[in-house]
């Protein structure tokens, strides 16, 4: 038969030892009380309004890097016998058969259907002005 310890006393029957300092509260009748941590919920607000602005950063980002990715393959994919300089501008022209050209004529100087002006970066990259 197992010893009964009193309810003051901390004791595990099934590891058969004494286990208060293993305890996350305070087990003895003089310790320390302790109360719930009172949690302030409009921090959960605060956190969501962080989140939801991040998130929209983001979504701008992602148009934006999908936008210059576009424009740039759009520029390879075209027609252009020239070697394009870096920071140069270069006028995107559409052909009557819907295919597309690069050209170092202005779309003031001539009548052909202008579908954009861009300069290429250093980074090989097409940006539209």
């Amino acid at each position: 038969m197992k010893k009964k310890y009193p309810d003051n006393i901390v004791y595990d029957y099934k590891l058969g030892k004494f286990d208060a300092n293993t305890k996350s509260y305070p087990t003895n009748v003089g310790s320390q009380s302790f109360e719930p941590i009172k949690v302030d919920k409009s921090d959960s607000r605060k956190a969501n309004n962080y989140f939801d602005t991040r998130l929209n950063e983001l979504k701008s980002e992602y148009n934006k890097l999908v936008e210059e990715y576009n424009w740039t393959r759009l520029v390879y994919k075209s027609d252009y016998s020239f070697q394009p300089l870096i920071g140069q501008e270069y006028y995107l022209y559409e052909k009557p058969n819907k295919e597309l050209f690069l050209s170092l004529i202005g779309p003031k100087e001539w009548d052909k259907l202008h579908v954009g002006t861009f300069r290429l970066l250093t980074n090989g990259k097409w940006e539209k002005l």
